[in-house]
C-alpha cells in the first residue's frame, strides 16, 4: 500500500463544541492576536485603497522583470492565502484545535517559485516558505478550496492530512514535493542527491521520476546556512561541479536577519555568500518583480548549465516572531517587534499592481476577504476530521510493508547458479507453524574445497551479482572505487561503470545522495566506512529512516546501508571496531556470521530496498578472513548459494555439537535439538556465532556440559519468527551480544519476548563491556569466558 488508511474517528458534535462555537465563543480573544489585528488592518487597506507603494518600487517593475500580469495576480492570491493561513492557524492554536503555529508571513511573495519551476522538478520548501507551495498548486490546477483545506488539516493535524496523514504539519503533498523536517537544513543533501541522480538514472536508463533536464531546488531560512546539512550540501554541490558532474541544482535562501532570537548582523549577505563557489543571484525579497526576476534567472542557468546556483530573497521581515511560543520580547525591543508586524510586504506588493494596472483595490479587497473567508470554513472542516488514535496504526507506518518473494530455489540459468547448491533442512523440533524459518547448518560434506570462499569473497560476489542482474542499482561509498578498506567492493568498479561512485568522506552528503538517489528511481546500497564513522551523518540516517512514517508511506527511501569496520579487532582501536549500532524503528538491521548467509540475506535485503524498506547490513571485520573456527577446522569457508536462494528476515540458522572435536573439517554437525539437545541455546549474531562454538568446546571439555544449541539470529530489529519458534524447546538460553552492554540489541529483544511469552523460563545475556575499545587489543569484546561464564550460571 502507499498509504495507511486511519481507523480514527471524530468526536460527535455532542462531545464537544465545534470549531465555529470555539471561535464565537473566543471572539474577544481572537482580535486581540497580533495576527489578526493586522490581516484587519491589510484588510481595511485594501477597502480604502490606502497601500502605498514601496520605496524601491521604481527599482523593478512588471516590464523590468518581464514578469506575465497572470503571474502576478497569482503571486497576489498565494500570498494573501498564505496570510489567511497563518492568521487562522493562530487561531485555532487558540481555540486548542492548532498545534503549529511557525509562520511564513513575511514572505508572502516567494510564490514566484512555484510558479517558475516546472511541474516535474522535484522541490524541497522551507517550513516558512508555504506561498510557493500554494502558488505551485494554484498552476497545477488544483482549487483554492483544496489547497485550504489539505493546509488547514496539517496545523490541525487532521488524519486526512494528504501530506503526513496526521503526524506533523509539513509542506508538500504533491508527486514532485518532498517532505522537510524541523530539522535545519536537513533537506539539503538529499536534494543535491536528487540533482546527480537525474542524470545517473537517465544514463543508466533506469524509470525516473523526472526528466533528465530537472532542476531540484531546496529552500532554508538565513540561520540554516550555519547548519551542517547545509554546508555538506553546498560542498557536495561545488565538489561536483568542479569534478564535472551534472548537479542542476538551486539553493534558495530567505533572509530575515533572525535565526529564533540570533540577530543575523547581515552575516549572509557581506560575508557567507562571498565564499560560495557557484553563482549567486539576490533579490529584494519585498519586491514581487525582483523577486520574479531573480527566481527566473536562478532557475534559468542550473537548468541550462546542470550546474548549481544560489538564489538569495533579502531584507524580509519577520513579521510575528518565530512561533506563537516565541517571546519576541526577551531579545527585541517592543518598537522593533511592532515594526516587523507591521512590515507588510504584501499590502507593497498589492500597491504596485494596481499602479501597473493589473487589478483594483476593489478587487483586492474582494478577493481577500473571500479568502479569509474560505480559510476559516477550511479549518472548521478540518477540526471536526478525524485525528491519529492507533498505536497499531503508527506502528504499521514506520516502514513500507515487506516485499513477498518467491520460495528459495536454484535457478540454473542464472550466471551466479554454481554446480551446487546450499541445502539446508528443517530443523525436526522446531514449530510447525513457520517450517521454513529455523534451519539447520548446512552439512558441506563432499562439497569441493575450491568451492569454498570466505565471507569476504561470497559478499564481493553478491554485490556483483546484484549490480548485475539489477540496473537501477548503485553503490556508493568513499573507498569503494578501489575495493575499499577490506577489498569488499575489488574489481567492482571496473565492471560496472558509473554505478560504483566514490564522495568525500562526508557522511552526512554520502547517506543525503542515497536518499536522493532512492527519490529518483534508483536503489542505492551506501556504504559507511566504519561503523563509527555513521555517528558523523546520523541525523540525515535517522531522516532517511523515519521518511515512510512522515509522509505515511508516500514518501520512501528504498536503500542499502552497509556498515562495515564493526567489532572485534586489533587495528584501528575504537573508531575502527565500534560496537554500538542505532536501530531506529522502522529500520531493518541484520548481521550475518557467513559468507553463504550474507550472499541470501543480501538477495532478500535488496528486495526489501527496491520495495520502498532500508535495510542496513553490518559486516563483523572479524570474519571477513575467517576460515577456521577451531584448530585448522576450514569450518567457517562456504560455497556461495544458488542464484534463486535468500534468506529472509525471519530465518535463524542452529548449530549443534562442538566444531574441531569429532566434526569433520569442512563441516559443522547440524542441530537437532531432540530432548538430549534442548538443555540450553545460545543465542548470537554476527562475531558471537563463532564465538559461542567456541565455547561450546570449553563447556564439553572443561566443565561435560554437551547437549548445547547455537541459534545464529542475524536479525536485530525485532524478536523474528525464527527465533520464537526456535526457543520453543528450551528451558535455559543464553544471548550472547557482540555490542556493549547497554547500547545491545539483544536487551530489547529479551524485553519484546518477555512480553509475547516466548522468552524461556531461566536466561541471561552477555554483551561487551560499557567501555571503549583499546588499540591493539580485544580485552573489551564478547569472549569465549563471558560466554562459558553465562552458561554455567544459567544452568546453576
Amino acid at each position: 500500500r502507499l498509504s495507511y488508511v486511519p481507523r480514527a474517528r471524530a468526536l460527535s458534535a455532542a462531545a464537544r463544541p465545534s470549531y465555529e462555537e470555539l471561535r464565537a465563543g473566543k471572539s474577544k480573544e481572537i482580535k486581540e492576536l497580533v495576527e489578526i489585528k493586522q490581516l484587519t488592518a491589510f484588510q481595511t487597506q485594501l477597502k480604502e485603497g490606502t497601500c502605498a507603494l514601496p520605496s524601491f518600487a521604481s527599482e523593478h517593475t512588471l516590464e523590468s522583470s518581464k514578469m506575465p500580469a497572470e503571474d502576478c495576480l497569482d503571486v497576489l492570491k498565494a500570498g494573501m492565502a498564505t496570510f489567511a493561513i497563518h492568521a487562522e492557524a493562530r487561531v485555532a492554536s487558540l481555540l486548542g484545535e492548532g498545534f503549529y503555529t511557525i509562520g511564513p508571513c513575511g514572505e508572502e511573495l516567494l510564490g514566484s517559485i512555484g510558479l517558475l519551476l516546472r511541474a516535474d522538478d522535484p522541490m524541497a520548501l522551507h517550513y516558512r516558505h508555504l506561498a510557493a507551495q500554494v502558488a505551485r498548486q494554484l498552476r497545477n490546477d488544483r482549487t483554492l478550496d483544496e489547497i485550504l483545506l489539505d493546509r488547514a488539516r496539517g496545523y490541525v493535524v487532521s488524519a486526512l492530512d494528504p501530506v503526513t496523514g496526521g503526524a506533523h504539519c509539513a509542506i508538500g503533498g504533491g508527486k514532485y514535493d518532498f517532505l522537510v523536517t524541523s530539522t535545519l537544513a536537513s533537506q539539503t543533501t538529499p536534494a543535491v542527491g536528487r540533482a546527480l541522480g537525474v542524470g545517473l538514472a537517465h544514463y543508466l536508463g533506469v524509470p525516473c521520476l523526472t526528466p533528465k533536464d530537472a532542476v531540484s531546488f531546496v529552500s532554508v531560512g538565513d540561520g540554516s546556512v550555519n547548519n551542517a546539512h547545509f554546508l555538506s550540501g553546498q560542498n557536495l554541490a561545488h565538489y561536483a561541479k568542479y569534478n564535472g558532474m551534472k548537479c542542476p541544482m538551486v539553493f534558495a535562501i530567505s533572509n530575515n536577519e533572525v535565526c529564533i532570537s540570533l540577530k543575523g548582523n547581515r552575516y549572509l549577505t557581506r560575508d557567507f555568500l562571498k565564499g560560495l563557489r557557484m553563482p549567486v543571484f539576490l533579490s529584494d525579497g519585498r519586491n514581487m518583480f525582483d523577486v520574479y526576476r531573480a527566481t527566473r534567472d536562478a532557475i534559468t542557468t542550473a537548468r541550462a548549465g546542470s550546474c548549481p546556483v544560489t538564489l538569495v530573497f533579502d531584507n524580509l521581515p519577520r513579521r510575528f516572531g518565530h512561533a506563537a511560543t516565541d517571546r519576541q520580547s526577551a531579545y527585541l525591543t517592543a518598537r522593533e517587534i511592532a515594526a516587523a508586524a507591521e512590515s507588510n510586504p504584501l499590502a507593497g506588493a498589492c500597491a504596485q499592481a494596481v499602479a501597473q494596472g493589473l487589478t483594483t483595490f476593489d478587487a483586492l479587497a474582494a478577493q481577500l476577504q473571500d479568502i479569509v473567508q474560505r480559510t476559516q470554513a477550511a479549518f472548521a472542516l478540518a477540526a471536526a476530521e478525524p485525528k491519529i488514535t492507533s498505536r497499531e496504526e503508527q506502528l504499521a507506518r514506520v516502514a513500507r510493508p515487506l516485499a513477498e518473494l518467491p520460495s528459495p530455489a536454484a535457478d540454473e540459468s542464472s550466471p551466479y547458479s554454481p554446480s551446487f547448491s546450499v541445502k539446508t533442512t528443517t530443523a525436526s523440533a522446531t514449530s510447525p507453524a513457520a517450517p521454513a524459518l529455523v534451519v539447520s547448518a548446512p552439512n558441506l560434506e563432499g562439497v569441493a574445497n575450491s568451492s569454498l570462499q570466505v565471507m569476504r569473497k561470497n559478499m564481493n560476489t553478491v554485490i556483483d551479482e546484484l549490480l548485475q542482474t539489477h540496473r537501477n542499482a548503485v553503490y556508493l561509498s568513499e573507498d569503494g572505487v578501489h575495493g575499499g578498506y577490506y577489498l569488499v567492493t575489488e574489481g567492482l568498479a571496473a565492471k560496472h561503470k558509473m554505478r560504483v561512485r566514490d564522495f568525500p568522506p562526508d557522511e552526512t552528503s554520502l547517506v543525503g545522495v542515497g536518499v536522493g538517489f532512492a527519490q529518483m528511481g534508483l536503489v542505492p546500497i551506501v556504504e559507511i566506512p566504519y561503523a563509527k564513522y555513521l555517528d558523523c551523518g546520523a541525523d540525515m540516517f535517522f531522516e532517511a529512516v523515519l521518511a515512510n512514517w512522515l509522509s505515511n508511506g508516500r514518501q520512501p527511501n528504498g536503500m542499502i546501508v552497509r556498515l562495515q569496520g564493526f567489532d572485534r579487532g586489533v587495528f584501528g582501536g575504537n573508531f575502527h571496531t565500534h560496537n554500538m549500532l542505532h536501530i531506529p524503528p522502522g529500520l531493518d538491521v541484520v548481521c550475518f556470521s557467513n559468507g553463504a548467509d550474507y550472499a541470501r540475506g543480501w538477495r532478500y535485503a535488496f528486495a526489501q530496498a527496491q520495495a520502498g524498506r532500508i535495510v542496513m547490513s553490518v559486516d563483523s571485520t572479524h570474519l571477513l578472513n575467517l576460515r577456521h573456527v577451531i584448530d585448522g577446522d576450514d569450518a567457517w569457508r562456504r560455497p556461495y548459494p544458488a542464484a534463486g536462494q535468500h534468506r529472509t528476515f525471519d530465518e535463524v540458522t542452529l548449530y549443534g555439537g562442538v566444531a574441531g572435536h569429532g566434526a569433520k573439517a569442512g563441516s559443522l554437525p547440524p542441530a537437532a535439538p531432540t530432548a538430549a539437545g534442548t538443555r540450553l541455546a545460545i543465542v548470537a549474531y554476527g562475531n558471537t556465532v563463532v564465538t559461542s562454538l567456541r565455547a561450546l568446546r570449553i563447556l564439553a571439555r572443561d566443565h561435560s556440559i554437551e547437549g548445547i544449541t547455537v541459534i545464529d539470529s542475524p536479525y536485530l530489529s525485532s524478536p523474528s519468527a525464527g527465533l520464537r519458534a526456535a526457543l520453543k524447546p528450551f528451558a535455559h538460553v543464553v544471548f550472547a551480544d557482540v555490542c556493549k552492554q547497554g547500547q545491545h540489541p539483544f536487551g530489547g529483544i529479551i524485553t519484546s519476548l518477555q512480553n509475547t511469552g516466548d522468552l524461556p523460563a531461566h536466561w541471561r545475556c552477555v554483551a561487551a563491556q560499557p567501555t571503549y575499545n583499546p588499540l591493539g587489543n580485544t580485552l573489551t569484546f564478547t569472549s569465549e569466558a563471558d560466554i562459558v561464564s553465562a552458561c554455567l550460571s544459567v544452568l546453576a
